[in-house]
């Protein structure tokens, strides 16, 4: 009992440092970006309509890393230190294109840079497809690629979901909540840990990002990078811990579940993507024809189209958990349908306002 109240108070310390350094520090990365007239400016991809400080990231970043550094116990986290390896990859790579913007094509590279960090060094990787498709464990070269491919995949999605205010933080936050209520009842307490701090540096984050005046900030790529990073390593330890059956809270079809707490940033991604390269233009190009975009286009504020979108986000959460004793394939079939389905409504909703988009919705 004493071991267990002491492994909670960490727990609680890891999320309350962490949102504490991130609200104490954004004050003052406000007031420099201000004297350094570093803004993200107003363009196709964002919503922002006047100049705002795009440096949020750094706080996320730091605010995370002080925590886990305070209160994680490293010894016992052998994949950690690869983890924080390709955290700080990503960083640098953020911050520089949030500072002078860098060419797509070396963003992408970074992103499989840190991939590879996590995948072969930290070993967190897919090792079996609990047979979808009829494949079960995968050879280890194969076993390499999918988990690179599908580490930079949520990535990306989180990183193209930064477009309104409050709506990547919010993700982040409710996958995390998701990902750490089942870790905790399972027991893993340094994955709780991990996803804590990042929850707290979110929380004090989406207090500036959208109700901030005096502050207001944006998180830049360097805070969705982060973001993407650390809930695509999760989501994989997620899986990967219910291939044992005998685990308490065991879940069939857990890559279901983990695409389910991540659905919208991903689903709506791939959409976008798949778009821009049926007009034959570049995967990287920016638009605005994600799904938060046409709801602005809607007449709803960037509050509203964000707690409609977390909504959303939630109710995917929960058809995950509903599915978690079907097949992968069952699971992913019904999430899909479910995806076509809301990406219609607010399609024919959008048309119906007389909104047109060089795109198909």
């Amino acid at each position: 009992m004493f071991h267990l109240a002491a492994i909670d108070l960490r727990i609680i310390l890891t999320f309350g440092f962490a949102g504490g350094i991130t609200f104490f520090l954004i004050p003052s990365i406000v007031e420099i970006a201000q004297v350094k007239s570093l803004y993200a400016v107003p363009g196709e991809r964002g919503s922002q309509k006047n100049s705002v400080p795009n440096l949020g990231g750094i706080a996320i970043f730091l605010g995370t890393i002080i925590s886990y550094l305070f209160f994680l116990k490293i010894s016992y986290f052998p994949a950690f230190q690869f983890i924080l390896a390709g955290v700080f990859t990503l960083f640098f790579v953020g911050f520089k294109d949030d500072i002078t913007h860098i060419p797509p094509f070396k963003k992408f590279f970074g992103q499989i840079i840190a991939a590879w960090i996590v995948v072969a060094l930290g070993g967190i990787r897919i090792t079996n497809l609990y047979g979808f498709f009829g494949i079960t464990e995968l050879q280890e070269s194969l076993s390499y690629l999918i988990s690179i491919i599908a580490i930079v995949g949520i990535i990306n999605s989180f990183n193209l979901m930064d477009g309104i205010d409050g709506l990547c933080a919010g993700l982040g936050i409710l996958a995390s909540l998701a990902f750490d209520a089942w870790f905790y009842l399972e027991g893993d307490y340094n994955w709780v840990m991990l996803v804590s701090g990042l929850t707290g540096s979110l929380l004090a984050f989406s207090y500036f990002n959208v109700f901030g005046k005096t502050f207001k900030i944006i998180m830049g790529d360097t805070g969705s990078l982060t973001i993407g990073l650390t809930m695509s390593v999760v989501a994989i330890h997620f899986s990967e811990m219910n291939l044992n059956p005998a685990i308490p809270f065991h879940i069939h079809s857990a890559p279901s579940v983990a695409i389910a707490l991540l659905m919208l940033p991903v689903f709506d991604s791939i959409r976008v993507i798949l778009n821009r390269m049926a007009r034959h233009r570049s995967p990287f190009e920016p638009d605005r024809t994600h799904i938060h975009h046409h709801l602005l286009d809607l007449g709803f504020t960037h509050l509203k189209a964000t707690l409609i979108l977390l909504g959303i986000s939630l109710f995917f959460i929960g058809v995950g958990f509903l599915i978690k004793d079907l097949t992968v394939f069952q699971g992913l079939i019904i999430l899909l349908g479910l995806g076509v389905i809301k990406t219609y409504v607010i399609g024919y909703l959008t048309k119906k306002k007389g909104v047109t988009r060089d795109a198909k919705f």
